[in-house]
């Protein structure tokens, strides 16, 4: 909602809801709360948000059988209780329907009339990359009061925002954008008008993100021409992710890296692509030990990468004394008008001890436990930005010296949500 001088108190509310059959068909998916480029606190987080989502599905599921019971109920006349039981395949395609009926009724009733958003309860819904976008706009004006205006129209906005620090002339650029008249000049007399709108399905070339230095935003605004002053706008922002395809050569990693007379190890990973759902397996074979380890551990980190003339940094060896990112945001930094931001999303420890020689140690990293809204892997050439995900062995020594090894790996979205 957007106030200004001479809007005589017009407020714009806008609704985006899916296609009821997209989301009967996993094309739009509900999700239990917006993505963030945040490392929760918890380490069972990702569990515990897929336990509420499923539980509020099971409430609607609830509320909606309870409503349709009671309605059979008042149509039967209170018929006989002892009705057989029906084959499950039947009733799954009753509930199917009634469960279609109810999201019609829903979308007929959001054109009617308004809703009251509470952005703290509102279900968010994950577009495809192919899914259409359609909902309503409401105008509300106090009783009384009329508005006259030069047009109203609609946009479709795909847009890459880049925070103040790196961006050069301007903040952000737009990748989509598209434009719809959805009145001609009139005056509004109304207390309360509903116009529908519908974009038909446009390429979505990137996942929405949300980073430190960079957001890719897709949203819908509306624009209300006025006659000598500025339009009045409102934004309403939607989620799309994209689904890809593992990639038909998925190659293991093996490497063999060591300082010269002192370690010497090779490390293999099963593969390098993997869905954000995916375990992450390998082992560390130990061929040379002649320094006191005391631990070793594997971590994934998230390298943001933003600006003008995007570039790529990879350590391809292992370094004694090495230091790595430390907790959300650390080893920011920027070279020239390129920003970079590093966070480790999770530790894990895969030994403690000092190994010997021609020790093996087996990895299995889980990524759908990692406390930290994953996205696919980001690297674009004719971009402004890139996402890259690493893994990062760490070996330290009884005298807290700290060899690492970094691996980049890629990953991909296999389901919505």
């Amino acid at each position: 909602m957007v106030f200004g001088i001479g809007d005589s108190g017009l407020k714009i509310q806008i609704d985006i809801q899916p296609n009821p059959q997209s989301i009967l068909n996993g094309t739009a998916v509900p999700i239990d709360h917006r993505p963030s480029w945040k490392v929760g606190k918890n380490p069972f987080f990702a569990g515990l948000t897929k336990m509420a989502l499923l539980q509020n599905k099971k409430k609607h599921i609830h509320m909606s059988n309870n409503n349709n019971n009671n309605n059979n109920n008042i149509n039967n006349n209170m018929s006989n209780p002892s009705t057989p039981l029906q084959p499950l395949q039947q009733q799954q395609q009753q509930h199917n329907q009634q469960q279609q009926i109810n999201m019609n009724n829903m979308i007929m009733q959001s054109q009617m009339q308004p809703q009251q958003h509470n952005h703290a309860q509102e279900t968010l819904y994950m577009y495809g990359e192919h899914e259409d976008v359609q909902g309503v706009a409401h105008l509300t004006l106090p009783p009384g009061k009329k508005f006259e205006h030069l047009g109203i129209k609609i946009q479709f906005v795909g847009r890459v925002d880049m925070s103040q620090a790196i961006h050069d002339g301007r903040s952000h650029y737009d990748f989509i954008s598209l434009t719809k008249e959805l009145q001609p000049p009139s005056t509004l007399y109304q207390t309360q008008t509903s116009i529908p709108f519908y974009f038909r399905t446009e390429a979505k070339p990137y996942e929405s993100y949300h980073g430190r230095n960079v957001h890719i935003r897709y949203f819908i605004r509306i624009l209300v021409e006025r006659k000598f002053f500025p339009a009045i706008k409102a934004d309403r922002d939607f989620l799309v992710q994209l689904l890809k395809a593992e990639p038909r050569l998925n190659e293991p990693i093996k490497m063999e890296v060591g300082i010269e007379e002192c370690l010497h190890i090779e490390f293999m990973y099963k593969k390098r692509y993997y869905h954000l759902n995916d375990v992450i397996e390998g082992d560390i074979h130990f061929m040379l030990v002649r320094i006191k380890i005391k631990y070793m551990e594997l971590a994934v980190i998230r390298r943001e990468t933003s600006g003008d003339g995007v570039v790529n940094s990879n350590s391809n060896s292992i370094t004694g004394n090495g230091r790595h990112g430390q907790g959300q945001g650390d080893g920011g930094g920027g070279r020239g008008s390129v920003a970079t931001e590093t966070q480790t999303l999770t530790r894990f420890e895969i030994m403690d001890g000092a190994p010997v020689k021609g020790e093996i140690i087996p990895v299995r990293l889980f990524l759908g436990g990692i406390p930290a809204d994953l996205t696919p892997t980001y690297d674009s050439p004719n971009s402004r930005f890139a996402v890259k995900y690493y893994l990062n062995l760490v070996l330290v020594d009884e005298e807290d010296r700290r060899y690492f090894k970094q691996q980049e790996i890629i990953l991909w979205r296999q389901s919505l949500g």
